[in-house]
């Protein structure tokens, strides 16, 4: 996989942060703006992060933007943090934002993930498990793939694989909706056992609530996904405490599939879901926390864990 520039960087900006650790940061820093697309993975993860924040006497933001307004944000320092850098779906957008220096990414936060196509579990037994073989049954698909919202970097993907032609896919159409969307038409093709080919990701509860299978054959569209924290040029410097922390957060599957689990079934918010996560899992705040202090300079871990000892 590609190597880009900023996690070229990481050690170097370890050694960076190792300088720093011990000094709280400036009351500009105080409240953390992070975006979230409206996507389940990112509202779990920003949960996660936003009580660890809070803990540490920070106040954490969350705006509801786009994954193109999010780079737009990013860039005009509206936005400080953003946990939803997929890669490489997002590469044309982001890669030019990096080599500028405009956008900084400062680690993966989640190293194995998979983002590609996929169809419900009874097409692929029907004899559809490669990207190839959906030309060969176009009109079971309607010749139509399903993505989520317009402007997604992962819709520009499949809209290159529709035109470029390399799958047999041109005259196909994509049908953009928002993710919840994408889903419904999911949900509704199941029960009718209609065929459908969309857009799918993991972490997200869509791999528990359907059988579904991901498409071979595409791995030159989408490569092997990850997920990684950028934020806006100069936070590390402006804002040390924080930024370390953000390089220090790495996510699991596992981790994010337990509060999505928990949001999709409304048995919780995202933020009592990942709270009770926090709570199952003390270790976590060891890697999080090491070297990293509160807002005001004290001790980070017995902060969180105090939070943690409340219901």
């Amino acid at each position: 996989m590609k190597r880009y520039p900023a996690l070229a960087l990481f050690p170097a900006l370890a050694l960076a942060f190792a300088a720093t650790s011990h000094a709280a940061d400036a009351p500009a820093c105080r409240v953390v703006k992070m975006a979230d697309p409206g996507w389940t993975d990112i509202a779990a993860t920003n949960a996660l992060s936003g009580i660890v924040l809070e803990a540490l006497g920070y106040e954490q933001k969350v705006l509801p933007l786009s994954v193109p307004i999010t780079y737009a944000g990013l860039q005009k320092n509206h936005v400080d943090v953003f946990l939803g850098n997929w890669m490489p779906a997002q590469r044309t957008l982001v890669e030019p934002l990096l080599k500028s220096g405009t956008v900084e990414q400062l680690r993966a936060n989640l190293p194995q993930a998979r983002f590609t196509l996929a169809v419900p579990d009874t097409v692929a037994r029907a004899g559809v498990r490669s990207v190839a073989d959906l030309a060969k049954h176009a009109d079971k698909f309607n010749n139509r793939i399903y993505g989520i919202e317009s402007g997604a970097p992962a819709n520009s993907v499949i809209r290159k694989m529709l035109a470029s032609n390399s799958h047999g896919l041109k005259g196909w159409t994509l049908v953009e909706s928002s993710e919840q969307g994408m889903l419904s038409q999911v949900a509704r093709a199941t029960r009718n056992n209609d065929w459908i080919v969309f857009l799918a990701w993991e972490p997200h509860q869509m791999n528990n609530t359907f059988k579904l299978a991901y498409l071979e054959g595409a791995a030159d569209d989408f490569g092997p996904a990850s997920v990684h924290t950028v934020t806006r040029k100069g936070y590390r410097a402006a804002c040390p405490n924080a930024a370390r922390l953000f390089a220090q957060i790495e996510f699991t599957a596992p981790l994010e599939h337990a509060i999505i689990a928990d949001v999709t079934a409304k048995k919780a918010t995202a933020r009592a879901a990942a709270l009770r996560q926090l709570k199952a899992q003390p270790a976590l705040l060891e890697r999080w926390l090491a070297g990293v202090t509160t807002l005001a300079g004290t001790d980070a871990k017995a902060a969180v864990l105090a939070r943690l000892a409340r219901p």
